[in-house]
C-alpha cells in the first residue's frame, strides 16, 4: 500500500480547521500532519510538518494567503496547494494560480470535493472549483470586459486585500490590524487604489470597494 498523502491545512477559523481535519481522517489514503491559524505559524511548522500538500485560506486575520503561498512553495519544493476560500470572484482564481497554487475550491461547495480535489492535484493535474470554472472562463474569453475590471486587474495582491477588506467595511486600522502592517503602511496602499480607480476621496473608495464585495463575492 503506498503512503497516505500528507495534508497540512491553514485557516484562521478554529471550526474550520477541525472540520477539514474531521473529513481527511476519513479518507485512507489522506493524513493530517499538521495545521495553522496564521501565516506566520504556518510558515514556522510547515517544513517539520512534511507536507506534500497544503490547504490554505487567502484571507487570514494574520498575513497574506497569496504570499503565503509564495513562501510555502520556496520553503519546501514539489509540495502542492489547494486554496479553499470564500472568494470566489475571478480576480482571486487568477492571482491564486500565478502564485503558485495548484487547485481553487470554494467553500461554498461540498466538502466532500476537498479529497476529490487533493487527489486530482497530486495525480499531476490542475483542480478549478466548478462553481468557478464557468465564470472564469468567460472573463479570459470575454474580448471587451468592463472598465472597472480593467482597473482593479491592476491592483497588486496586497492591494487587492486591502481593497476586499474596505469592501467589507474595515476601516483603516482595523485592516492594519488583520494584516498585521502598520496604519501608514494601509493608508498609502489605499492611496494607491484611489489613483488607480480614478477616485476623489476615501468616501467614493469605501461606496466602490462595498459595491463590488457585493457584487463579486457572493455570485
Amino acid at each position: 500500500m503506498s503512503e497516505a498523502t500528507r495534508v497540512f491545512i491553514v485557516d484562521d477559523h478554529p471550526i474550520v480547521r477541525q472540520g477539514l481535519a474531521e473529513l481527511i481522517r476519513h479518507e485512507n489514503d489522506l493524513i493530517v500532519c499538521g495545521e495553522a491559524g496564521d501565516a506566520q505559524t504556518a510558515l514556522r511548522e510547515f517544513e517539520a510538518a512534511a507536507p506534500d500538500i497544503a490547504i490554505v485560506d487567502l484571507i487570514l486575520k494574520e498575513g497574506d494567503g497569496f504570499e503565503l503561498i509564495k513562501s510555502l512553495l520556496k520553503q519546501k519544493s514539489g509540495v502542492r496547494v489547494l486554496v479553499l476560500t470564500m472568494q470566489d470572484e475571478p480576480f482571486y482564481v487568477e492571482r491564486a494560480f500565478r502564485s503558485g497554487a495548484h487547485g481553487f475550491l470554494t467553500k461554498h461547495e461540498a466538502s466532500d470535493m476537498v479529497p476529490v480535489a487533493i487527489r486530482k492535484i497530486m495525480s499531476g493535474e490542475l483542480y478549478v472549483s466548478n462553481r468557478i470554472s464557468p465564470r472564469l472562463l468567460k472573463r479570459l474569453l470575454s474580448s471587451d470586459g468592463d472598465g472597472d475590471s480593467t482597473s482593479i486587474a491592476r491592483f497588486s495582491d496586497r492591494e487587492l486585500q486591502v481593497f476586499h477588506l474596505i469592501g467589507e467595511g474595515l476601516g483603516t486600522k482595523e485592516i492594519a490590524n488583520r494584516l498585521n502592517l502598520s496604519v501608514k503602511t494601509i493608508e498609502t496602499y489605499r492611496a494607491h487604489i484611489k489613483e488607480k480607480l480614478d477616485l476623489r476621496d476615501a468616501r467614493e473608495l469605501v461606496q466602490y470597494a462595498i459595491r463590488w464585495v457585493i457584487n463579486n463575492t457572493n455570485v
